[in-house]
């Protein structure tokens, strides 16, 4: 289940609002709320980075308990493929890319065995040219590789098509579906009005359910910055180093 959006609201609003004076109004917990997704999203990708660095050198738990694991199952919602075919010589990329997981030839199933050839994936101009000028190593439709860049082109030029596992950009970076809370009437410019949450107008986040408190506390991180609210931010502050401690490799 991803986060609720309401229950993060309600919670944020009870930390910050004690007195219910509408110190945190929906636009501002939508806007915050875009970039606490998009913070979180991008430190699991650090914090996979470390908990392979530990998997490698023998300190990682046993699998039911390696964070290494569980960051991996954290970022699978995120996960996408997409078959792209070669246009004027070159693979765009998928508009919502954020990270490439691994690109191959497309193929068939058959007999139950894949058709499709990995392909080796540079990002490095100098490294590609080093490749395709060798005489040993050069690309071939049995080991073909990938220059990705602002496109994505494959060598040999001889296939026409490829398969592009990767990581989406989260909501917060798409202006068509950003984790955002609504009102039902409105109450913006309105003092009058009172708040009511409205599902069908509303979008949850994509983080798993398990990561509510987390941007709970972001959130209030940034509106304490926002707002020189010290009181809210080393609250969450506090929040966020008791649970990154507890969550350390």
């Amino acid at each position: 289940m991803p986060v609720s959006v309401n229950v993060v609201y309600g919670t944020l609003k009870n930390l910050v609002n004690k007195d219910q004076r509408g110190f945190v109004n929906v636009d501002e917990f939508n806007r915050f709320a875009q970039v606490a997704q998009l913070r979180i999203y991008n430190r699991l990708f650090d914090q996979l980075k470390d908990g392979s660095r530990l998997e490698r050198a023998g300190f990682g738990q046993g699998r039911d308990k390696s964070k290494f694991k569980q960051i991996l199952e954290d970022l699978a919602v995120f996960a996408k493929s997409s078959d792209v075919t070669k246009s004027s010589g070159v693979y765009a990329r998928p508009s919502d890319l954020s990270r490439v997981i691994s690109i191959s030839t497309s193929g068939d199933l058959l007999l139950g065995q894949t058709t499709r050839t990995p392909v080796e994936i540079v990002y490095d101009e100098e490294k590609i040219e080093r490749i395709l000028g060798s005489t040993l190593n050069a690309p071939s439709e049995s080991f073909p590789v990938a220059l990705v860049t602002g496109d994505i082109e494959v060598f040999p030029e001889s296939i026409q098509k490829i398969k592009v596992r990767y990581y989406k950009i989260p909501q917060s970076f798409t202006t068509a579906a950003t984790p955002s809370r609504s009102e039902d009437p409105p109450t913006f410019g309105t003092v009058s009005s009172t708040e009511a949450y409205s599902a069908n107008d509303s979008r949850d986040f994509e983080l798993p359910e398990h990561y509510t408190m987390e941007l709970v506390y972001e959130i209030a991180d940034l509106i304490g910055i926002n707002l020189r609210d010290t009181n809210v931010q080393a609250f969450a502050q506090k929040e966020q180093t008791e649970k990154k401690s507890e969550q350390s490799f």
